[in-house]
């Protein structure tokens, strides 16, 4: 008999600070004006005021005549809150630098950048909740039917597209099968149809 796992919500901060750096790798965004912005779709409002309640800051907002929602966090405690948490934990070196270049560089962070060294999550273990974040930025699950002669084949899929390859290279060699590029859109994609 085959038995579907139990996924839990982070249960700590370290936890938290895994699954909130796969979401800010996927969809987040440290802007110049010093805030986080972080998108979801309208459907997955639940989970922005979840985040909000967990890192005890931040606004949530609508974005006008789109499906979506921002968790936007603006507050100096706030911040530090974050990069706390995720320090270490970050996967992409795009989003280490918005840190540096968009938040400790800013003057009212002068104090907070001299107590933190920055680092990014070079390991290959995925055995945290980093994948469940960024999976729920950029990843969706979907179901195929493939008509086959006298049949209908049904295909479950795991897909995550990305513009670069090196974080699928390594969600590739943690879960394993493919990667795939489509010229026509110059992107690349991690793609799974497999029970495992």
């Amino acid at each position: 008999m085959w038995t579907v796992p139990t996924h839990l919500r982070p249960a700590n901060d370290n936890e938290l600070g895994h699954y909130l750096a796969g979401l800010i790798d996927g969809d987040g965004h440290f802007s110049s004006k010093q805030q986080l912005v972080i998108v979801f779709n309208s459907l997955e409002a639940s989970l922005a005021y979840y985040l909000k309640q967990q890192i005890g800051y931040g606004n949530i907002s609508k974005v006008k005549n789109k499906n979506a929602v921002l968790l936007i966090i603006a507050s100096r405690k706030g911040l530090e809150r974050v990069i706390n948490l995720i320090n270490g934990k970050i996967r992409t070196e795009s989003k280490l630098n918005q840190i540096t270049r968009n938040i400790l560089s800013h003057d009212n962070y002068r104090e907070f950048s001299k107590t933190i060294s920055l680092s990014l999550n070079l390991d290959s273990d995925f055995k945290n909740h980093w994948l469940a974040g960024f999976a729920d930025a950029d990843a969706s699950f979907q179901i195929k039917l493939i008509n086959r002669e006298n049949r209908t084949e049904v295909r479950l899929n795991f897909q995550i597209d990305q513009k670069k390859n090196d974080i699928l290279i390594s969600i590739k060699n943690f879960l394993g099968v493919n990667i795939g590029y489509r010229k026509s859109q110059d992107t690349y994609y991690y793609g799974s149809t497999g029970f495992g």
